[in-house]
């Protein structure tokens, strides 16, 4: 069986696992404290230009996400987000759990809108019993978002710009970070992530790494205490320079948007398939995640090889699915599945 359910079902890229190896018999400090973890800090920052931010190493992206927003958000505040956010429906209320209301907007295409947000923002700023409410303190988005599309430069201004007028922290979760950034049609820079957020991550689970996601905060006023609630939350690995050598290696060379560069060149190679065969997008994403609507026998036929992400019911003979590429994915495995759809 091949498997394309999912971005993470290899352990990790050769070269970290050789870095991990070569430094196994030496001693390091704990707690994020140590020579890798600023070595990683360094190399990621030079894709920022924002010297004075700040670099932490977590262990997942449900741990980062409500690490992040809890230690951001005051009790009475709530989190903006598209009501296809990995925190609403993938986290079994991890941000809720921390006592933060999630404010669901409608998306499309997986996205959601500075207009959209502007009028949720503006529902509490008009109301008379602000007291009664969540008051949004922060705008949650993904890049590349559930359904593998991206936003553009200028989506992002005017949401930072919406930001800024209500008193809200932007907040991106890029869990697959490298994918959306190597997508063709992307005009976004991680430089640019830097300068319109507040706090964003690179994910590593997904992106080449056995584990971690690197949480950058931009914002000073959200630096402060940042350690403490990582420690509070039950997210500050004691051998935390297992995370930093991981980040150093992926960064040090471009190894992290190498990889990924080459996972979406293989999913554009599916989706290229797929149209030729006449079998329609859900969704059309540039990034590794492909969405197509298959015949329910169709699905059955590929299921005997592949292992996909059933998605959800189109009507009684069709369904959507995920086909999702990876750092660890091989052109023999996508020469395989080519393939077989052209067969089909």
């Amino acid at each position: 069986m091949i498997r394309f359910n999912n971005d993470y079902n290899h352990g990790a890229h050769p070269a970290v696992l050789e870095a991990l190896n070569a430094t196994n018999h030496e001693s390091y400090g704990g707690y994020g404290l140590d020579e890798w973890c600023e070595k990683a800090e360094a190399e990621i920052k030079k894709y920022l230009d924002c010297p004075d931010a700040r670099v932490h190493f977590l262990l997942g992206g449900t741990q980062a996400n409500y690490t992040v927003i809890a230690s951001a958000l005051r009790p009475y505040q709530s989190v903006i987000c598209a009501d296809c956010g990995h925190i609403h429906t993938h986290e079994t209320g991890a941000v809720e759990n921390t006592g933060h209301k999630i404010q669901a907007l409608p998306s499309r295409d997986g996205k959601i809108t500075a207009a959209q947000i502007a009028a949720e923002a503006e529902l509490y700023r008009a109301s008379d019993v602000q007291e009664h409410i969540t008051q949004p303190g922060m705008v949650y988005l993904s890049f590349p978002t559930e359904f593998g599309t991206i936003y553009s430069l200028d989506e992002l201004k005017a949401i930072r710009q919406v930001c800024l007028e209500y008193g809200m922290y932007l907040f991106i979760d890029g869990a697959r970070m490298g994918y959306g950034l190597a997508a063709g049609s992307c005009d976004v820079t991680l430089k640019d992530i830097a300068a319109l957020s507040d706090v964003f991550y690179c994910g590593g689970t997904k992106c080449g790494a056995l584990f971690g996601e690197a949480v950058v905060l931009t914002n000073p006023a959200l630096m402060t205490g940042f350690r403490s609630c990582i420690k509070q939350n039950g997210a500050m690995l004691a051998k935390g320079w297992l995370l930093g050598l991981q980040f150093y290696t992926l960064f040090q060379d471009g190894l992290y948007f190498e990889i990924t560069k080459k996972a979406v060149s293989y999913a554009m190679q599916l989706k290229d398939a797929f149209a030729k065969k006449g079998i329609p997008a859900y969704i059309e994403s540039p990034t590794n995640q492909q969405f197509v609507i298959l015949e329910n026998s169709v699905m059955e036929q590929l299921s005997r090889k592949y292992i996909f992400e059933y998605e959800l019911k189109i009507d009684e003979d069709h369904s959507c699915v995920r086909f999702c590429t990876s750092w660890s994915t091989t052109q023999e495995e996508i020469d395989a599945l080519v393939s077989d759809i052209a067969a089909l």
